[in-house]
């Protein structure tokens, strides 16, 4: 896995909690995608925010294709 630090990315999904977010990434990681979270929420402070403004799973931007791919496969029950 590499750093995405300096890395161009973008938002493929956004989810309506940290916990659904945790699960596309941990799936995307298993696969070979690096990603993380952005989540505007006061730090953990204001878990509520989340609602509002959901949790974006980001990737590097050259990845996004096979990234959203695979989220796909992964709502419909496929591998």
């Amino acid at each position: 896995m590499e750093d995405l630090a300096g890395k161009s990315t973008v938002c493929i999904a956004t989810f309506p909690s940290e916990v659904e977010a945790q699960l596309a990434r941990t799936h995307l990681e298993s696969n070979g995608i690096d990603s993380f979270i952005s989540v505007d929420d006061c730090g953990g402070w204001q878990p509520w925010l989340q609602t509002y403004t959901g949790v974006r799973l980001m990737v590097q931007e050259d990845y996004a294709g096979r990234a959203s791919g695979l989220l796909k496969a992964m709502e419909e029950g496929r591998p």
